[in-house]
C-alpha cells in the first residue's frame, strides 16, 4: 500500500479496458485495494432486497471500482499527463509533469 496519486474530485480518462477513452470524476478511492469508483463509468446492475430505503428491491444500476492503474488524471486542457510533486512555499502539491501547471 503505498500513496496514490489521484484524489477524489479529480477528472480522469480511462486508458484500459473495457471503458477506454471514457472520461469522468472521481467518487472515491479505495487506497488499500488501489482501486477508484468513477462517475457513470463500469457501471454494473445489483439485484437489490427491499429494504427500508427501497421498499421495492429489484435491479439498482450502479458504478463499481475500477483500477488505478487503468487511469490517468487529465489536465485543465483535457489532456492526460502524469503526476510530479515539489515543495512550493513550503505546500507540498502536485503538478502535471506534461505542462508543468499546478494541480
Amino acid at each position: 500500500m503505498g500513496k496514490l496519486k489521484i484524489k477524489t474530485g479529480d477528472t480522469v480518462k480511462v486508458i484500459a479496458g473495457d471503458h477506454k477513452g471514457s472520461e469522468g470524476k472521481v467518487q472515491k478511492v479505495f487506497i488499500a485495494k488501489n482501486k477508484a469508483i468513477v462517475e457513470g463509468i463500469n457501471m454494473v446492475k445489483r439485484h437489490t432486497k427491499p429494504s427500508a430505503q427501497n421498499p421495492q428491491g429489484g435491479i439498482v444500476e450502479k458504478e463499481a471500482a475500477i483500477h488505478i492503474s487503468n487511469l490517468s488524471l487529465l489536465t485543465s486542457k483535457g489532456e492526460t499527463t502524469r503526476i510530479g510533486y515539489r515543495i512550493e512555499d513550503d505546500k507540498k502539491v502536485r503538478f502535471s509533469t506534461k505542462s508543468n501547471e499546478v494541480i
